[in-house]
């Protein structure tokens, strides 16, 4: 017979009560440990998770300001914000949002590609946001839609402002144009702590004044509180802070000049550039040929990308400011300055120029323009008859490095601080710059073609009219701008820029002996203009100049008929008006023209006659309009 056990039941009542304590005890941990936690969570972390939840809850909206409008001198509208009409749809207000966009595409006659472009985006986005299906709606679009309205539940047309350029072609070099900001803008924005004012802006200023007053024209972004759900719905609004809108732009170009001169420019390449000597303020800036900006804000296709890159013309340049030119005999009065103040040259001095020049010890003859020469000149007849045997000695004798000193005081070989972002400052050749260019030395054959503006000197057109402008003003040195004031009506703020040291000289009257022969280019018995401006009832000078664009052999006399269009000789022209106080100095470039006087002079008088006796229109016949 089998024994059975006995249970102890002192020691397991001993065991169970251990257990029990220990789980009580476990138990009160437990709840002191959720206590402390809830204590760390709403007292000691409060303030952390208010913040990140009104984060969750709150959302911030930016609102894009509107851009500043760009006005000419007389408060004519260059640029403005057109309101423009986009069509969008909520996609889940819609049944079918497939068919609901295919019968729109119909409706209103849109690219039928956008139909699966705009499915597979409606894929990436929150159902209840509105997505754009098509932009520049035309006001019979808008029309069509608004009468089937009802058709399309979820589906509106909503507003926005767009950039546009009522003058198209006639400004674009010096307005430039606002686009679609891209992924390099953003980063810029970024490196400059700009980017959080432009989270709703869609296009930024890309050339021109656009882009050189792009933080004063943009204006400062605003924004609205909303609350949001757990699904980013918007339940309500709490807080809105409207933009404050860009500042307008007032140019200092007058439309009446540059219309002028862009009637002048039509089937031709080159530039003309105006500007009053007294403040540096630009009057005209037109660039030829050119190209519509507005293709570049409604977004330019590859294709006429393509076409503007390709074109052989090269509209995109802007010759005015880009464009390198040899400066050629419009530099003579500017070297003359450099002669009559280092003693090279006194107003008496008299020089025979012959039919060309040698340097002594040497075989190479440097040919006048002229086949028998100009015989006795003086400072006075060797700027009028634009004397190459006269330069060619003056260079020779004061030397390349006096050249540069001098030149570089006039603004050659730097930016001429142009309110553009689109200049290039030229050449203007030295000794060292050559070592660094061709890794030659500087030989004396060199200096003399950049005696008359040849050889290595290149410049941009607004150099030289800075340049003559400093001659005008005696050697103050202005900077010219664009630009000319901020604001609106009586709050506007003039623009102002740098006035550098003034180029002083020796003997106050040198200046009147360059200007006197300016003067008698454009009114003496052998004056390259003597034809372009007879019969003015105003005052003026001038200098021609005609540019090589490719080299002549010695014996090689000019044969244009003989010679590619692109390498004929450039034609050049600089005069300002009136002689006794100029207030208007007017460069002209005509590229593979011919010779400055009979091609650039009559369009330089053009220009002249609509500033001084307001002719802004173009006559009927074009004859007419150039002499």
């Amino acid at each position: 017979m089998a024994k059975s056990a006995f249970k102890n039941k002192a020691a397991e009542s001993s065991i169970f009560t251990r257990r029990v304590y220990f789980a009580v005890v476990v138990i009160f941990l437990m709840i002191g440990m959720l206590f402390a936690n809830l204590y760390y969570l709403q007292i000691d972390q409060f303030e952390s998770y208010q913040t990140r939840s009104n984060s969750n809850r709150i959302k911030v909206i930016p609102n894009a300001p509107p851009r500043g409008l760009i006005y000419d001198r007389n408060g004519v509208l260059l640029a403005e914000n057109q309101p423009q009409f986009s069509l969008e749809i909520i996609p889940e207000q819609v049944q079918n949002l497939k068919q609901t966009v295919e019968e729109l595409t119909t409706l209103l006659d849109l690219d039928p590609q956008i139909t699966g472009r705009f499915i597979d985006e409606a894929r990436h986005h929150r159902r209840f946001n509105p997505i754009t299906l098509a932009e520049q709606l035309t006001e019979e679009q808008v029309a069509k839609f608004s009468v089937n309205q009802y058709r399309f539940p979820g589906c509106s047309i909503e507003a926005y402002l767009k950039r546009y350029y009522p003058y198209a072609n006639m400004l674009t070099h010096a307005l430039g144009y606002v686009s679609r900001i891209n992924t390099k803008d953003l980063q810029r924005l970024d490196q400059e702590g700009k980017l959080p004012n432009y989270e709703a802006t869609h296009d930024i200023g890309k050339q021109g004044v656009e882009k050189y007053y792009e933080d004063q024209l943009h204006g400062q972004s605003g924004y609205q509180e909303v609350e949001v759900n757990n699904k980013g719905r918007i339940i309500r609004t709490l807080k809105y802070q409207p933009p404050q809108a860009g500042q307008d732009l007032y140019l200092g170009i007058d439309i009446r000049l540059q219309k002028r001169g862009y009637e002048l420019m039509q089937g031709r390449k080159g530039a003309i550039v105006m500007m009053d000597p007294r403040d540096g303020s630009v009057l005209a800036f037109v660039s030829a040929p050119s190209y519509d900006p507005n293709i570049f804000v409604r977004g330019v296709s590859t294709k006429e990308y393509s076409a503007l890159l390709n074109d052989p013309d090269r509209p995109l340049i802007n010759r005015v400011s880009q464009g390198g030119y040899s400066p050629a005999s419009t530099v003579k009065p500017l070297l003359s300055i450099m002669g009559l103040n280092e003693g090279a040259i006194t107003p008496t001095y008299r020089y025979f120029g012959g039919p060309a020049f040698q340097i002594p010890g040497t075989a190479r003859k440097f040919r006048d323009w002229r086949r028998g020469g100009h015989g006795w000149l003086d400072v006075y007849r060797a700027i009028e008859v634009s004397a190459d045997t006269f330069f060619y000695d003056l260079a020779y004798r004061v030397g390349i490095d006096k050249i540069h000193e001098y030149m570089s005081k006039f603004g050659f070989g730097n930016y001429s601080g142009l309110d553009l972002y689109e200049e290039s400052t030229g050449v203007l050749p030295s000794r060292e710059w050559k070592l660094k260019r061709h890794r030659q030395g500087w030989f004396q054959g060199d200096t003399i073609s950049v005696g008359i503006g040849q050889g290595y000197w290149t410049a941009t057109l607004i150099q030289l009219a800075r340049a003559h402008s400093i001659l005008t003003q005696h050697g103050r040195n202005i900077t010219p701008h664009i630009g000319y004031s901020l604001g609106s009506g009586d709050k506007q703020t003039k623009i102002e820029m740098p006035e550098l040291l003034p180029l002083q000289v020796k003997d106050d009257s040198y200046w009147g002996v360059s200007m006197q022969g300016m003067y008698l280019v454009n009114n003496g018995p052998e004056g390259s203009g003597r034809h372009a401006f007879a019969g003015t009832p105003y005052k003026s000078a001038g200098k021609s100049g005609t540019a090589q664009v490719v080299g002549m052999k010695e014996n090689q006399r000019y044969d244009a008929s003989k010679l590619k269009a692109e390498h004929r000789d450039n034609a050049l022209f600089v005069s300002f008006a009136p002689f006794d106080n100029p207030e208007i100095v007017c460069a002209v470039i005509l590229e593979n023209a011919g010779g400055g006087s009979k091609n650039a002079a009559p369009i330089a008088r053009a220009m002249l006659d609509a500033y001084m006796l307001g002719k802004y229109d173009t006559p009927a016949d074009s004859s007419e309009a150039l002499h």
